[in-house]
């Protein structure tokens, strides 16, 4: 079979050397609003203007190599410009194609046997440069200059990682998180210098316009944080230095901890490419909401046949705290209630259900040894028969002894994935795990959902077996949190920050469902904050390509047609739109798969109304259903009504505080 990532057509392509050398050098994007331009002198910098109007100062870029300093020679040895213009087909995604419509600069430093290339883009919807090895001998990266210079102090939302403990000279102890944290809102300058900043970020320039900072096709190399240690108007970008002893430890002796880092951030192979450092740009908050930017960054794709490759809903077991009850079993972990979960999944249509942790033994970090209570091959021999798929949660130590072993073993059990936890780092060695194991796990033809993660980088381009990543600060948080977290504002946040990264693991779909004010933490009966429509329309808001049933089977078989239409909407479309939207406020999308379009609003705290009749010449009168905010959901949360006719009539939809809504429309 051809491969599900096919390169298009290069429109065009040019190619100019330069002769004069010149100090200073600009590309345009497509549309000829957004100018790169580079400067050479006393280092390399970058800026970028949109309309005549500057939202990058210049920047520094450098890295420092055992080969050389990169980024300090005057004067580029040549350059190249180039127009592209193609289409990538996208198999497990958002969209089923992407366009990727750009112009480029790359400047060449160095001499031919031992140089460098850095490479800039400018598209309509962003800009982004990234460092190219052009010897022929590996090497070791020291350190990276990446900064994010302003002209002027902006609004920022920023996660700062969860450490709290170290100062701006002592980050190692901040490097161990796991990337969940809410936004704070912050001008630049009052942005804490003893704190790390993951990404990405988002800065607000003049007239609304917004940038995104982040980064794409993260391989063999640390992710990027962010600091602003010098209380000023810039931020510089931070990695973790290359582990040296690292020691099993953590939750449940799942975790590798790092005791002590080497001096220097990576090693590098010979003609590699680094990773890309992204500014995504955006006129208008909705934008931001379905940008393309990360994914077409990443690198092509690795997997030569994908048809095997099936996204779709998990019915998950942890959140919901094995919560079977009115059956004549103890529920637990055990083969009565996983038997349980996949009736349930058979019968209302959920493609898998996940073992999450406690199937192997606890503390052991050895994935072949079962508890007593659980018959592994029963069950999924069980699932198979009953056309549903086992997943098995498995901790970072415990996957990462033996990963080509336990692939092979488990895939010839019919298991058809894994959910990966508890990695909670991202330098260079464990980026590398990440890796290897998307690309074992596609060998053997298993899904790949990665939990306690850094956000995704493009990886799902390259391999898109891997479908989800957490780093998001999700429902789990409500079995613990305390009343004050403000998990309603941060859905209607994460649209136009985290999710620009890429898919992401947040494990939506709760029964339970808070009003304001009347949401309390629950280990065994966990609930949402807002209301019940505010949770279906996440499925229909959030890129999430295996994408979990949070509550039990017990709450959705009392709440049978919420449960049977969220097992019913798809997990990857052919486009997707968001049409209207504002950044901590809400969030409109329009998605298609097939015959089916789906339109999902999800609402903060403010009650609202959305007009729809824009979209009527499109799709009036269409079958449809519909899930709106019942007229008391903004005091009793799980207020809802079901609304189904042969002929859809877009007009004003009402979303309660902290609401929501969600349309299914047939458009054969």
């Amino acid at each position: 079979m051809k491969k599900a990532i096919l390169t298009a057509t290069i429109v065009m392509l040019t190619a100019l050397t330069a002769t004069a050398k010149p100090s200073r050098q600009s590309i345009s994007s497509p549309d000829g609003r957004t100018v790169i331009t580079v400067s050479c002198g006393d280092g390399l910098r970058w800026s970028i203007e949109r309309d005549s109007r500057t939202l990058l100062a210049p920047s520094r870029i450098a890295l420092s190599t055992d080969k050389g300093e990169w980024g300090a020679a005057a004067h580029p040895r040549s350059s190249r410009q180039a127009q592209v213009d193609r289409t990538i087909a996208a198999p497990v995604y958002r969209q089923s194609e992407v366009a990727d419509r750009y112009n480029s600069l790359t400047l060449e430093f160095g001499t031919k046997a031992d140089g460098y290339a850095v490479e800039f883009r400018a598209y309509d919807d962003g800009a982004c440069y990234r460092f190219v090895d052009c010897g022929k001998r590996d090497f070791r990266v020291v350190g990276e200059t990446a900064e994010f210079v302003f002209d002027e102090d902006r609004p920022t939302y920023v996660p700062y990682v969860n450490a709290k403990k170290g100062s701006t000279a002592d980050y190692a102890t901040q490097f161990y998180t796991s990337f969940e944290n809410t936004y704070t809102q912050s001008p630049l300058t009052a942005i804490n210098p003893d704190r790390l900043i993951f990404t990405p970020i988002v800065v607000e320039c003049a007239d609304g316009v917004k940038l995104c900072i982040t980064e794409a096709d993260l391989e063999s190399y640390p992710g990027m944080f962010l600091s602003n240690g010098n209380g000023d108007t810039s931020l510089e970008a931070v990695f973790a230095p290359m582990p040296d002893k690292v020691q099993q430890g953590g939750h449940n002796m799942l975790q590798g901890e790092v005791m002590s880092r080497k001096p220097y951030l990576a090693d590098a192979r010979a003609a590699r490419s680094f990773p890309w450092r992204v500014v995504v740009i955006s006129d208008e908050d909705r934008h931001l909401a379905d940008c393309d930017m990360v994914w077409r960054l990443g690198a092509e794709c690795r997997v030569d046949d994908t048809s095997w490759i099936r996204p779709g809903k998990v019915a998950w077991d942890w959140w919901n705290a094995w919560g079977v009850y009115g059956v004549d079993f103890r529920s637990g972990v055990n083969n009565d209630t996983y038997k349980y979960y996949i009736d349930f999944a058979s019968q209302v249509g959920v493609e898998y259900v996940i073992l999450d942790e406690g199937w192997s033994v606890t503390g052991a970090a050895d994935l072949t040894q079962v508890v007593d209570e659980i018959d592994l091959r029963m069950l999924v021999d069980y699932a198979r028969e009953r056309n549903v798929g086992i997943i098995l949660w498995a901790g970072y130590w415990a996957l990462n002894r033996d990963i080509e072993g336990l692939c092979r073993h488990f895939a010839q059990m019919g298991v058809k994935g894994f959910k990966v936890d508890f990695m909670d780092r991202d330098d260079a060695e464990m980026v590398d795990f990440y890796y290897d194991v998307a690309r074992t796990a596609a060998k053997y033809r298993l899904l790949v959902d990665f939990h306690g993660a850094y956000k995704p980088t493009g990886l799902s381009r390259t391999y898109p077996n891997v479908l989800n990543y957490e780093g998001v600060h999700g429902l789990e948080q409500m079995k613990w949190s305390k009343p004050s977290v403000d998990q309603v504002t941060y859905d209607v946040t994460i649209p136009f920050i985290r999710a620009v990264a890429g898919p992401m693991d947040y494990t939506q779909g709760a029964m339970r469902n808070a009003a304001r004010g009347k949401y309390f933490p629950s280990n065994e009966e966990p609930m949402s904050q807002g209301t019940r429509c505010h949770q279906l329309a996440m499925y229909g808001i959030f890129d999430s390509p295996l994408n979990m049933m949070c509550d039990s089977p017990t709450a959705y078989l009392k709440e049978r047609e919420c449960a049977s239409f969220i097992a019913g909407v798809p997990t990857v479309w052919d486009s997707t739109e968001c049409i209207d939207g504002r950044l901590g406020e809400y969030v409109v999308m329009v998605r298609r798969n097939g015959d089916n379009v789906y339109i999902s609003g999800l609402n903060g705290w403010s009650p609202r109304q959305i007009d729809l009749s824009s979209l009527a010449a499109e799709y009036a009168g269409a079958r449809f259903e519909m899930f709106v905010d019942g007229e008391n959901a903004d005091r009793f949360g799980s207020d809802y009504r079901r609304l189904t006719g042969d002929r859809w009539q877009p007009g004003i939809v009402k979303m309660a505080p902290g609401g929501g809504f969600i349309v299914k429309l047939s458009v054969k």
